[in-house]
Parts: structure tokens; C-alpha cells; sequence
């Protein structure tokens, strides 16, 4: 959640925040409310017991009716302690459950609005002309034996599918060729939990809105992860991390499961929107100082990793209105699907600053002091999405697939599919 101390001195800035989301900035005030509530019962409440423990002093030496009268009193300023204790703990849980109701504050320049109204920043590569009739990935995949969404309705259900011979062999490509660039830019390699107890799902912001997609083992009291951020964000919680001028770096790798609420009738065919995917992801754990910087870090790590399948791709700036709740801004990387004519969404990377690690109590220390730090995450490669982009861009003539320099080497070499 947002700091309390942000909220006290600048609530303008938070209003602002939440206008740019579209969020209620009647919470500001409400939180506030409360939290005034809460120190002047404190207050009232250190008032009553100081009274209680001069007139206390004189209960041993007096006598008769005066001694009666001083007890009496005792007895009421207990009682009026008890409800100003009660006072404070009702708005402190007012306070609390308000503060959590309240999205991180953006970052100063997020565009205003919804979904429809991002920033495109930049196009990199143009988009193909092809001379023969486009496929969609689908038709490709089937055609290659690589995907099977058939059985995997029969199997599991609408939105699964089976990756099969070189389309398995391209997942494990495209995650080795994440992981080893990862590697090579600094980061530790993860293979993470895809299940995760309340605290680590609330603690990253998966609970509030977006509670709705996401699969809940109710015997197990466990999640199944949307995306690794929240096994790697809770990996630290509750821990003081020696962080000095490099950020502590990791790539993860898991199985991801979102049940799409909402979205039925969106994207249905094929595997572009599924209940289940692999993905690599990078999280960053960083000093406050550092993560504007190491938001773009961040960024450039996606458009190289873009650039080197050969994806034609724009970056755009994501609207308040469309962030996450931990989110102060959002950067995705969409690439183009020739076979609907339009940009489809592959990697994000989003600054958290200290909304997650506030809630998790990530730190480290800054002038031996324990100092929360800011969290970031971004998307290297999710598999299911770049592969329909893999075979819809490098689609040829005769049915085959030119798989891209890069990626040869962890295909044994292989040029064409």
C-alpha cells in the first residue's frame, strides 16, 4: 500500500493519482478521516491515563469519603480509557482497510484514462508484406504438429492445449535463449512455485481487483500464480536484503494460470488467450534512487529480447486507468499479428516503487536504518503469445516457418520449421 506519511502531507498528490486512474478519491478523505479519528482517540486516551496515574498516587494516603470519590473517579477514567482504546482501534482497522482499498500513486507523467488511451512511444521494425494468403497461428501450428487446442479442450477444458513436437521444442528454446540472456545481463536464474499462500498474493496486490481471475485451491488455502512476480516479489518478505549499488536481479521461470474472467468471446481461437502458460519473468529489487532507471533497464531487456526474434513491435505507455493496482507505471510491448491486422501485447514491465515491498516488508539499509525497497517486474518472454507471433511473422509460401537467428542454436540449429 501507499505511504501513510504521503497520504498525510501531500493527500493532493494522491487525489491526483487516483483521478488519473479513475479510481474513488473519496478514499483519500476517508482514510484521512480515520486517521485523524485514530490519533485523537490516542491522544484522548494518553490524557486519560496520565490523570489516572496522578490521582492514583493519592488513593494509598486518603481516607474515608475523599478516598471513596478518588476510586470512583479511577473507575470512570478506566472506563473512559477502554473507549477511547476501542475508538482508536476501530478507525485504525478504518484506516487500514481504506489504505488498502487505495492503488499505488502513478508516476508523474502517466497518461490519464482507460484501456483505449495509452501513449504509443515508438514502432520498431515494419510490419511484413506478404504476397501469398496469411495463415493464423493456429492453422500454422496444426499444420506443424506443434499445437493442439482439440485435445487439450478434451483434456482440460476450453483455453488449454498441448504444445507437441517442435512446438514443445520451441517452448524450451525460447525459454533457455530468456534465461541465458537474463544471465548475462546479471540475473540469478529462478525456477519458482506456481503455488502461493494469502499473503504472498495479497501481499503483491492480487487480491483486490483482479481477484476474479485468479484460482484459488480452497483444502490447500493456496493460489496458483497469474505470473511468477508473485512467488519472486514474497521470496524476500519479511526480510532486510543487502542491496548496494546493483539491484538484486531475478529471472524466474514458471507455469502461469489466469481464468480470464471477463473475457469470454475474446481471442478463443488458438493460444493467445489461455487459462495456462510458461513465461520468463525479471524482478528487480532496487533502491528507491534507482528504479526509474531500472524501469527502462527493464524495458530495453524486453525490445532486445523482441528484436532478436525478428518481431516487428511497438512500445506503449499504459493509461491509469488501465494499470494494476500495485502499478505506478506500465510500459508494454506489443507485437503485430498479421492475421488480424493488429498489435498484440507481449511483454510488460511495470514499477511497483514501494507499494508491494510495504505490504511484504522487503528492506535494506540505507545508513543502518532498515529503508523499504521498490520493486519492478517485466515480462522476458511468455511463451504461448510469442509463439503465435513466431509463426504468424516468419510464416513462408510453402507452409514452413523461418525461425529467427537468434533462436537457431537452441533448436540444433534448425533454420526453417
Amino acid at each position: 500500500m501507499i505511504d501513510p506519511r504521503l497520504l498525510r502531507d501531500d493527500p493532493d498528490r494522491v487525489r491526483a493519482s487516483q483521478r488519473t486512474r479513475g479510481d474513488d478519491e473519496s478514499l483519500v478523505d476517508a482514510a484521512l478521516a480515520a486517521d485523524a479519528a485514530r490519533r485523537e482517540a490516542i491522544g484522548r486516551a494518553e490524557t486519560l491515563r496520565a490523570e489516572q496515574k496522578s490521582l492514583g498516587k493519592g488513593v494509598a494516603s486518603a481516607q474515608g469519603a475523599e478516598r471513596d470519590a478518588l476510586l470512583a473517579k479511577l473507575s470512570d477514567l478506566a472506563t473512559q480509557v477502554k473507549l477511547a482504546e476501542a475508538e482508536e482501534t476501530a478507525n485504525q482497522n478504518i484506516f487500514d482497510g481504506t489504505m488498502r482499498r487505495i492503488a499505488n500513486v502513478v508516476e508523474e507523467g502517466v497518461p490519464a484514462g482507460g484501456e483505449d488511451d495509452f501513449v504509443v512511444l515508438r514502432e520498431v521494425g515494419t510490419p511484413r508484406t506478404f504476397d501469398f494468403e496469411v495463415q493464423d497461428h493456429l492453422a500454422i501450428g496444426e499444420r506443424l504438429g506443434a499445437i493442439d487446442t482439440e485435445r487439450g479442450a478434451k483434456v482440460s477444458g476450453a483455453r488449454f492445449y498441448y504444445l507437441t513436437g517442435v512446438g514443445a521444442l520451441l517452448e524450451l528454446a525460447l525459454v533457455n535463449l530468456a534465461m541465458e540472456r537474463a544471465t548475462a545481463a546479471g540475473f540469478i536464474p529462478v525456477i519458482a512455485p506456481a503455488l502461493v499462500r494469502p499473503e504472498a498474493m495479497e501481499g503483491t496486490g492480487f487480491l483486490g481487483e483482479h481477484s476474479a481471475e485468479v484460482y484459488k485451491l480452497e483444502n490447500d488455502d493456496l493460489y496458483l500464480v497469474g505470473t511468477s512476480e508473485v512467488a519472486l516479489a514474497a521470496m524476500h518478505m519479511n526480510e532486510v536484503l543487502d542491496v548496494g549499488d546493483t539491484p538484486r536481479r531475478y529471472a524466474g521461470f514458471s507455469s502461469c494460470f489466469r481464468r480470464e474472467a471477463g473475457s469470454y468471446g475474446k481471442d478463443t481461437r488458438g493460444i493467445i488467450r489461455v487459462h495456462w502458460f510458461d513465461k520468463v519473468e525479471m524482478f528487480s529489487f532496487c533502491p528507491a534512487e534507482q528504479s526509474y532507471d531500472e524501469h527502462r533497464r527493464l524495458l530495453a531487456w524486453e525490445e532486445e529480447m523482441l528484436q532478436a526474434l525478428e518481431l516487428p513491435y511497438r512500445v506503449v505507455d499504459i493509461a491509469g486507468g488501465d494499470l494494476g493496482t500495485s502499478a505506478a507505471r506500465k510500459f508494454d510491448c506489443e507485437a503485430w499479428l498479421p492475421s488480424q491486422q493488429r498489435w498484440l501485447e507481449l511483454t510488460s514491465t511495470s514499477n511497483c516503487t514501494d507499494f508491494q515491498a510495504r505490504r511484504l516488508a522487503v528492506r535494506t539499509r540505507v545508513d543502518g536504518k532498515p529503508t523499504l525497497l521498490h520493486t519492478l517486474n517485466g515480462t522476458l518472454v511468455a511463451v504461448a503469445r510469442t509463439i503465435v507471433a513466431l509463426l504468424e511473422n516468419h510464416q513462408q509460401a510453402d507452409g514452413s516457418v523461418t525461425v529467427p537467428a537468434a533462436l537457431r542454436p537452441y533448436l540444433g540449429g534448425r533454420e526453417t520449421l
